[in-house]
């Protein structure tokens, strides 16, 4: 069945979190293997965790024997026997970790990845592919995770398989965390300085966001020339990008505003965006006051009726309790005179007699 759009969304913003472990895991595997002195070999495994339609998490993994043709990537083998085996072992040691998918260390899709993932639908409906690499060269996230769908062409034509990217992050427990900090300690060059890791940390980032933006402007290059179809969600992400940034088209401004001539366009722009910023965090605390002091005041009103229903009650239970005595006194006033009027017709009747 063709995915609609509400299951392709659905599968886009899904939440998928790896754990250091299985990068560790997967490095171990690569270097393991004859894969590291080819730029061409790879290594494949399965991915161990739970996912429960919104949030997927991978916890674990074990590598799968995996052989491909290098001049025919329709040529390959992966040993499910093995993947069944070893599943049913790790079901013994913790039944709440699945198989939710396949790694490979990449570090681009191949031609054959949809029969893989195909062949992984035996183990579970819908496999997450995530694709680690060993070697990164730029710093960020090395992992790129993917869902397979149909995809539902404008033509009319038979749909076809493709994958859909989803956003990956990295997602450690407490123990993991501490094992993470020892190895970056016994990693860590104790005679470099505090301040050449910092500029080395700029470096990286600068040089990892010049490659994305690089990377936009491929992209958007190959929308104007015609090789790509105009994706609207893209543009859309862009332009959400573009409007987080300070807008340098902003006309610079006299010297009687911004106090001389030494003020740059960026410079301005800055201003012009932090002050935004300010404002919009000055409004929503001025809102947030106005709401706490509305609520107070609310508050009070409902105190000060539950007050008066309490008072009202305590009146009524009084006024009920006299009402009750004049009730129960009554009656013995009205015996006493009918017991007098019968005295008085019973002296008469003798009277008459005598």
């Amino acid at each position: 069945m063709p995915a609609t759009t509400a299951e392709t969304l659905s599968l886009v913003q899904r939440n998928v979190s790896v754990a250091p472990l299985v990068l560790l895991s997967v490095v171990d595997h690569y270097n393991r293997t004859e894969a590291y002195k080819s730029k061409t070999k790879r290594v494949v495994g399965v991915l161990l965790g739970s996912n429960d339609g919104t949030n997927v998490r991978v916890s674990n993994s074990f590598a799968v024997p995996f052989e491909e043709d290098d001049k025919d990537p329709s040529v390959w083998f992966l040993d499910h026997n093995y993947v069944e085996s070893m599943n049913d072992m790790f079901k013994k040691v913790n039944a709440r970790e699945k198989l939710i998918g396949w790694y490979h260390s990449g570090p681009k899709l191949r031609a054959s990845d949809l029969e893989i993932n195909e062949l992984l639908k035996r183990y579970t409906p819908n496999p997450l592919l995530v694709i680690i690499d060993v070697q990164p060269k730029e710093s960020g996230v090395p992992t790129d995770a993917y869902f397979a769908v149909e995809e539902i062409k404008d033509d009319g034509t038979t749909t076809s398989k493709t994958f859909v990217h989803t956003p990956t992050i990295i997602e450690a427990e407490e123990a993991e965390e501490i094992g993470v900090e020892h190895l970056l300690r016994d990693i860590r060059d104790v005679a470099v300085g505090t301040l050449s890791t910092r500029v080395t940390n700029q470096l990286q980032s600068l040089q990892g966001l010049h490659l994305r933006l690089r990377d936009i402007q491929t992209y958007l290059q190959k929308v104007l020339d015609g090789q790509l179809p105009v994706n609207h969600a893209i543009l859309g992400n862009l332009q959400d990008v573009f409007n987080l940034l300070p807008n340098l088209s902003t006309p610079k401004p006299g010297a009687a505003t911004t106090g001389g001539k030494n003020d740059t366009e960026l410079n301005y722009a800055m201003s012009v965006k932090t002050n935004d910023q300010l404002m919009a965090i000055y409004l929503s605390s001025l809102i947030r006051a106005i709401t706490a002091f509305h609520d107070l005041i609310e508050n009070k009103i409902q105190n000060r009726q539950q007050q008066e229903e309490k008072e009202a009650a305590k009146k009524e239970i009084e006024n009920g309790g006299k009402e009750g005595d004049k009730k129960e006194g009554s009656p013995a006033v009205n015996g006493d005179s009918k017991e007098g009027g019968g005295d008085k017709e019973k002296e008469g009747s003798k009277d008459k007699k005598k």
